[in-house]
Parts: structure tokens; C-alpha cells; sequence
């Protein structure tokens, strides 16, 4: 959470949704197909700049120029109010629904270097031409309009090259994938994508009753033999307690499964830059599909199970009894932030699989194949094992 941020800025944000566009860094380059999207020509030949990862700048592939991405001095990632947030949307949704109409017949725009009609499709805001190449994008879906503005950023850090040495060595430590696979590793393009998240805080006031259990052991008689039985006693316990949740990450989109992308964390969300175009140049993004009120409540069943844990360990002993908790939420804030992927898909066997690299960090999760033969012996490992200490355990 930033520190400078209160609850009470978010409202002028907030008041912009289905109205007039926010206050954001004004984007360079040009916009195309009358205003329908935009595009970063190089100064020096005209060709399209692009992100460039190791230099952390606008660089055209043909000629080299490079150009500085400027951010305001007085751009900030602010947090914004949830329910004030809620409330404008409620309030707007039947601007939205005509808003909505209005960007399905405008996801198209002209490329301005082959002349093709490039069509985005669902909630894809940036790619490149199929045709030549060029990358465009589209104009006003992060910034305004009837969506929720974008508060913040992370840009690609980790190269194209370093992800696939990445995802090579966790191909390799799949022991339980087949040994063809290993060999042969993954094949396929790596694609550069934006993707969507929601971050809230929220402060918690949980209070809670259960029952503490203490073993003690207790001897009985077993016929001509005494045997130490545990006993467990229990005691009432109730209390109260305080916790504040800091972002708390929900993925956007819905059209990766929310599995893969949770195991791309932990994110260096302290890093994030507020959001600009010129950042995705080069690369596919995508607007949300997971609404706000929708992602706080796959929010709230993270925190939920952060709470019972945390109840578990008030309440101490050897085991414990949860009778019943309840939680109130204080100021519960938001941001809306892009987060760069690696995403790759590859065949084997006949079937797709999709493995995600973490452009920040590094970090590799994905569906592989499975060996069956593995899976047999290591169970039967674990068969033999447990008769070896059953067997142990009554001589």
C-alpha cells in the first residue's frame, strides 16, 4: 500500500468512471483510424518503437533509436476507495451498457503499416499486426471510458532468452514427467502479455470463539496389560484481534486458469510504476474480464483462510476448535494493475499444455504430462514402505 495514498483521493477517480477519463501521464506517440488507436513512430525512420527489456526504453528494431519514457513527476500509484468505487458503478450502469456497444463496434483499427484491419478480440487492448508486424494499440480502454482506469504497472524485466533457459531447468526437475519430455523440453514461441489484476487492503476486525484441547495421557488396563491412551481436555476460549491485508493479488482475466497464475507469485508490487502506454509497445495486453465487486469476493475467501489460521494459532493448545468467527472490514481499498507474462503453448502427445513465466521474477508454473509408470512405482515405494514400518512397529 502506498503510504502517501489516503482513502479519500480515490474519489475524483472514482467519479470519473463512465464519464470523462481520469487524470493520467499523457501518452507519446500518435493515435490512428481516427482515434482509434495508437502507435510509437521512431523519430529517426518511422518505423514502430517497441519496449526494449534490458534497456528499460522505447528502441526501434530497425534503426536503434532509443527514447526515454517520461513520467510525470506528479504520477503516483494511489490506492482507490472500494466502495465509493462501487457505488459509481451501480450508478452508471446504464451509461455503461451503451459505452459497452460503442467499444464493441470500435475493436477494430487500421494498421498504419500495411493498411490491414486488425481485429481485437474480447478484451485484448495491444498486439502485433498478423500481417507486417507493426504493434498497435487501442486507444482509451486502459485509461477511461466505462472500465475502471489502470492505476499501476510493472514492465518486463526478464528476456524472452531468460525465460525459456527458465522454464528448461523446471522441466528438468519434473521428476514425474515422462522421460521423452524431459529430453525434448517444451517447444514453441514465447508471447509477451499484459495481463490484469485487482490488489486490495482491507483492515479486519475478527472476533472469535472456540475450544482449546490439551492432550494428557491416561493409563488403562488392556486384560493382563496397561497401555497409555491420550486423552485430549478441552477448554473454552474466545478474543478479538485486528489484522490489515496488503494487497492481496486476484488475477482479472478468465481466460487462464486462476491456478497457474497464483503460482507465479510472490510479485515486487512495491515497484510498481504508474501506468503508460509506451510500456506495452511491443507487446499483447489485455482489460479485465473479472469485474471489481467479483474479484473481492475471490479476495475474501483468501482472506478468510488467512483469518482461520490465524484463529487457530490464538487459540493454541495441541488442537483446536473453531465454534465460530466474524468479520468486519474497515476501509478496503483497491488498484487496478497490469503484470507482465511470458505465456507459452506446446503440444505432446496430441494434447496442449501451457506453461507461464513471471516477467519480473523469473518464476515457472504449468501444466506438464505425467508419467504413468512413475506414478506406480513411486506408489508402490510407499506401499512397501508403510508395510516395512508396520511391521517395524509390532515385533
Amino acid at each position: 500500500m502506498n503510504p502517501d495514498a489516503r482513502q479519500g483521493d480515490a474519489l475524483p477517480q472514482a467519479a470519473s468512471v463512465g464519464g470523462s477519463s481520469p487524470a493520467v501521464p499523457e501518452s507519446e506517440g500518435r493515435t490512428i483510424d481516427s482515434g482509434r488507436g495508437r502507435v510509437f513512430p521512431c523519430e529517426q525512420c518511422g518505423a514502430e518503437l517497441v519496449f526494449n527489456i534490458g534497456d528499460q526504453r522505447l528502441k526501434c528494431p530497425h534503426c536503434g533509436f532509443e527514447k526515454d519514457i517520461v513520467v510525470p513527476a506528479n504520477a503516483v500509484v494511489a490506492e482507490q476507495d472500494f466502495r465509493a468505487m462501487i457505488e459509481q458503478l451501480k450508478k452508471q450502469a446504464v451509461s455503461r451498457s451503451e459505452a459497452e456497444k460503442t467499444e464493441e463496434s470500435q475493436n477494430h483499427v487500421r494498421c498504419e503499416g500495411c493498411g490491414a484491419n486488425i481485429v481485437f478480440v474480447g478484451t485484448l487492448t495491444s498486439l502485433e499486426c498478423p500481417y507486417c508486424g507493426c504493434p498497435v494499440q487501442r486507444e482509451h480502454v486502459h485509461t477511461g471510458g466505462w472500465r475502471i482506469p489502470v492505476d499501476g504497472m510493472l514492465a518486463f524485466a526478464v528476456t524472452r532468452e531468460r525465460a525459456a533457459g527458465n522454464l528448461s531447468v523446471w522441466i528438468h526437475s519434473r521428476w514425474f514427467a515422462p522421460n521423452e519430455f524431459r529430453e525434448r523440453g517444451a517447444t514453441g514461441k514465447f508471447n509477451g502479455v499484459y495481463l490484469p489484476f485487482w490488489t486490495f487492503d482491507a483492515l479486519a476486525a475478527v472476533a472469535y470463539d472456540g475450544q482449546r484441547g490439551e492432550w494428557y495421557w491416561e493409563t488403562v488396563k488392556n486384560g493382563d496389560k496397561e497401555e497409555q491412551v491420550r486423552r485430549t481436555r478441552w477448554w473454552p476460549v474466545s478474543g478479538r484481534f485486528q489484522r490489515f491485508f496488503d494487497d492481496v493479488l486476484v488475477a482479472a482475466t478468465g481466460g487462464i486458469r486462476r491456478n497457474l497464475v497464483d503460482g507465479l507469485r510472490p510479485w515486487p508490487l512495491k515497484e510498481c510504476r504508474p501506468f503508460s502506454q509506451e510500456v506495452l509497445a511491443g507487446f499483447v495486453s489485455q482489460t479485465y474480464d473479472v469485474e471489481l465487486e467479483d474479484g473481492f469476493v475471490i479476495a475474501h475467501q483468501e482472506i478468510d483462510s488467512a483469518i482461520a489460521q490465524d484463529v487457530r494459532m490464538r487459540i493454541g493448545g495441541d488442537e483446536q476448535q473453531v465454534d465460530s468467527i466474524r468479520t468486519q472490514f474497515g476501509a478496503i481499498t483497491f488498484k487496478h494493475v497490469l503484470l507482465p507474462v511470458w505465456m507459452l503453448a506446446y503440444r505432446y502427445r496430441d494434447r496442449t499444455y501451457q506453461v507461464l513465466v513471471n516477467a519480473c521474477t523469473g518464476e515457472v508454473d504449468g501444466e506438464r504430462p505425467y508419467s504413468g509408470w512413475k506414478i506406480a512405482f513411486a506408489t508402490l515405494l510407499g506401499i512397501l514402505a508403510a508395510g516395512i514400518v508396520f511391521y517395524c512397529t509390532q515385533r
